[in-house]
């Protein structure tokens, strides 16, 4: 059975404002297991920053538990506490280096603070600048980095006190997208070669597919799904989700410019279907054309995957062959009711239940 490292049971957090009380996360339970690169996806205001600051506690929860290792934080005194901080690191958007001390100081920083001495500290930031390819920038101050160095400088840091968790909050949101695949490439060589448990907060759908195993979806400070990253994309269960897997400047429009309502499937292709050409053959053998409103191919971890979504044959007879046509191909598919918002469709649909 695996071991969760963190969990969180019951946590609420409210804050006191002028206006009176804010909720900004209600009753969350949450179990992260050791090894996890565990992600956490809302937008703006969701309440992601705010869960991610409960777990090592810099943020007090109003009701409930954080328990870390086996250990109840919460109620834990100062002390007590910041020795098990000290397993927990953090990553941030803005880096947060000290611009006076240059690369080597700022991985030595925590190192001084737990009273390590300074030929040990310098020794084993020298050996985290190779981790993190900067041996040759040791000796350059944050003004003389680019925000991919800094990032990286930052990453050594939370790698100095040998953590067994680090939390990263919207760690890439302030990089173009080259640097961030870098960085998200070094996290995930991190997760995979010394089994770090990765907690990633972000708003970014594309960081999730390249380094998460597993996600969880926050919407008004609520939890409103979870599970591995593949399940989720394949089969999303609440609108949030949906949203997210597929962004609202998407246009659902048929080739003549009108939103198309009928007849609406969202295909989900894997590995095994992900490049046949499914569409084309379906064309071909049933002898009916479809509109494709939409389609992305994507890389979830090192499995490509794709969605689309097409518009079927208005002619029940021929959409019914269609269908019967990716059920023989093994494509998972969800029927669109008709008129329905696509984020607001029930899941229903999927071969296997078609097939019974």
């Amino acid at each position: 059975m695996a071991e969760h490292i963190i969990s969180l049971k019951g946590v609420t957090k409210e804050f006191d404002t002028k206006n009176g009380k804010v909720v900004a996360l209600k009753d969350i339970n949450l179990d992260i297991e050791r090894g996890d690169a565990y992600g956490i996806i809302g937008l703006s205001g969701a309440g992601k920053s705010t869960l991610v600051r409960t777990i090592n506690l810099l943020e007090e929860p109003t009701e409930g538990k954080v328990i870390f290792d086996g250990n109840v934080l919460t109620g834990l005194k100062s002390k007590q506490l910041n020795l098990q901080r000290r397993k927990i690191s953090m990553i941030f958007q803005q880096f947060n280096l000290l611009m006076q001390r240059d690369a080597i100081g700022n991985i030595c920083f925590p190192l001084e603070l737990a009273g390590v001495p300074k030929a040990k500290a310098q020794e084993k930031a020298r050996e985290l600048l190779k981790v993190v390819d900067l041996e040759d920038r040791a000796h350059s101050y944050p003004s003389q980095l680019s925000g991919g160095q800094k990032q990286r400088v930052a990453i050594a840091r939370a790698l100095a006190s040998d953590p067994e968790v680090i939390l990263c909050d919207e760690a890439t949101s302030a990089l173009d997208p080259k640097t961030t695949r870098s960085i998200l490439q070094l996290l995930r060589q991190i997760n995979e070669e010394r089994g770090i448990t990765l907690v990633v907060i972000t708003h970014e759908m594309g960081v999730i597919k390249q380094l998460c195993n597993k996600v969880a979806v926050i919407e008004n400070g609520e939890i409103v799904e979870r599970g591995d990253v593949n399940t989720v994309f394949t089969k999303p269960q609440t609108r949030a989700a949906r949203k997210l897997f597929f962004p609202e400047s998407e246009e659902i429009e048929t080739t003549e410019g009108r939103t198309a309502t009928k007849n609406r499937l969202r295909l989900v292709f894997d590995e095994t279907t992900a490049y046949k050409p499914i569409i084309a053959n379906m064309i071909l053998e049933t002898g009916t054309p479809v509109n494709l409103l939409y389609a992305n191919m994507d890389a979830l971890l090192d499995e490509q995957k794709g969605q689309m979504v097409i518009c079927l044959s208005d002619k029940k007879e021929e959409a019914e062959r269609q269908k019967a046509y990716l059920i023989k191909e093994g494509v998972n598919f969800t029927e669109i009711p008709e008129d329905s918002d696509y984020y607001d469709y029930p899941l229903h649909g999927f071969r296997e239940e078609v097939t019974e």
